[in-house]
């Protein structure tokens, strides 16, 4: 029936069908435990328009994608600016921040890692301060932020209030940063995407679809 490719199809005990297209553009579907084939492809069908729509959009999106070589002079966001590599030869430290970021030469094979390792100490600090100022104006009680390796969810709020941010989210400007920040936030409330929710992000946030749309529009820029 279906003219279009399903590659995965996942059963679990949830109860309604979701449509998935993964960032290789390949077609994830995920289905009740009992669900009969002959259905999950009549749902397929149905969304058939969607679904091309979508992988033409994800396939756009990541050619985009360039990945890093870790290289001297080879540019890495931070805050939403971009700053240079640098190789030194300095062994007292092993990477430093300075208008650029400065690895040690003898730990270039590493510097990935490095460079990983220093954004999440970044992103703890800088979300933490974020969550706190944006806690204290609203009322709002979180339990406790945490820094994730999530690369779909830029950040989730769990049922014991406690809030997960991505580490790549340090890459992003502030503001960029200030909207999921606020998004999770208003979860400790407004457990869905309801009309309410989007209101208690408009009234910490006024301007928040800007920096939404910036995150669907630039995400492909938010990897090393």
């Amino acid at each position: 029936m279906t003219e279009i490719k399903i590659d995965k199809i996942i059963r679990s005990k949830r109860r309604t069908i979701a449509l998935e297209v993964a960032r290789d553009a390949s077609l994830v579907v995920r289905a009740p435990y009992r669900t009969p084939l002959y259905f999950i492809e009549k749902v397929v069908f149905k969304k058939r328009f969607w679904i091309k729509e979508k992988q033409e959009f994800v396939r756009n999106r990541y050619e985009k994608i360039v990945l890093k070589e870790f290289v001297s002079g080879e540019g890495f966001l931070y805050l939403g600016n971009t700053y240079k590599l640098e190789f030194v030869d300095i062994s007292d430290i092993s990477i430093e921040f300075n208008n650029n970021f400065q690895i040690s030469r003898k730990y270039s094979d590493t510097a990935k890692e490095l460079l990983i390792a220093w954004y999440k100490e970044q992103a703890y600090h800088k979300i933490s301060e974020r969550v706190d100022r944006y806690a204290s104006m609203t009322g709002l009680k979180y339990t406790e932020v945490k820094i994730s390796d999530a690369q779909k969810r830029w950040g989730s709020c769990s049922a014991k209030g406690n809030l997960n941010f991505s580490w790549r989210l340090i890459m992003a400007p502030l503001r960029v940063i200030d909207y999921v920040v606020v998004h999770e936030l208003a979860h400790l409330e407004e457990k869905n995407h309801s009309k309410k929710f989007w209101n208690k992000i408009k009234i910490m946030m006024p301007d928040y679809e800007h920096y939404k749309d910036w995150l669907k529009e630039n995400r492909h820029l938010l990897v090393i």
